[in-house]
């Protein structure tokens, strides 16, 4: 069975990139790898280039959607070169200038009509702005999906479950009782494990993440599903296997060199 972190940022590590790639390649990690902007996902890319379990994903984080908000017809040749469509969504508990509001809206609109235009998976970022993401998805059409670290309320939770969306759930379930009682409402069919890697564990704990982290994750998610680790490993690989090939992402693992 293959682990799959559905969430990491791997041009975080650019500095250690060659011990970090033995590491994903040791434990066997697929890396659905979100990007943060233009340069974030070439850098992913360059990376990604020589290591067939790194998949990389086109976005512009909310933080940085004021400064492309301008600029969206610049992005349309890598939303249609890149496998997958992420990190995006809206930020209202991080970001306190309601002068950004305004531009995270029009660029997440951008990438959710890209997401079903192309029927790209869309790794979604919610923080804050959990009821409004999911009112716009649902007008939008309900995209293929992953929500990310979701720790909001449950009614959009339970709307978001409605449209079909997965949610990856990381780190912070090794630490928190609302994130594990967020777990268990999620259905199994749709569950995935991520690490938002290196900066998920800095913000929790300090040090910056790395790939292996993710098997305390999966541990922590057997637990609070009542299952043993084996079952849990092959639940969530089914599930990744299933919104890949949803997406027309070939599973690497047999693609390895």
């Amino acid at each position: 069975m293959t682990l799959v972190d559905a969430h990491v940022h791997v041009d975080g590590y650019r500095e250690d990139w060659p011990a970090v790639r033995a590491e994903i390649r040791r434990h066997g990690i697929v890396s659905l790898a979100v990007s943060m902007d233009v340069d974030s996902y070439r850098a992913t890319v360059a990376l990604s280039r020589d290591e067939p379990l790194v998949l990389p994903s086109f976005g512009i984080h909310p933080w940085n959607a004021p400064q492309w908000v301008g600029r969206l017809d610049e992005l349309e040749t890598l939303v249609d070169e890149a496998p997958m469509l992420g990190e995006v969504g809206l930020d209202r508990r991080f970001v306190k200038d309601p002068d950004a509001y305004g531009p995270q809206e029009e660029v997440f609109a951008f990438f959710l009509d890209a997401a079903l235009r192309t029927g790209k998976v869309l790794n979604v970022h919610t923080s804050g702005a959990e009821t409004i993401i999911a009112d716009k998805m649902r007008e939008a059409g309900a995209p293929l999906a992953v929500v990310h670290w979701y720790n909001g309320p449950m009614r959009p939770l339970a709307a978001l479950v409605e449209m079909g969306v997965y949610f990856s759930v990381g780190v912070e379930v090794l630490r928190s009782e609302r994130i594990a009682k967020i777990a268990r409402r999620i259905p199994l069919d749709r569950l995935l494990s991520e690490t938002d890697n290196p900066g998920g564990w800095a913000w929790l704990e300090g040090p910056a993440g790395k790939p292996a982290l993710l098997e305390r994750v999966v541990d922590r998610l057997a637990e609070v599903r009542a299952m043993d680790r084996v079952e849990m490993m092959g639940l969530l690989e089914a599930n990744a296997r299933r919104l890949l090939g949803l997406g027309a992402v070939p599973w690497p693992v047999e693609h390895r060199g």
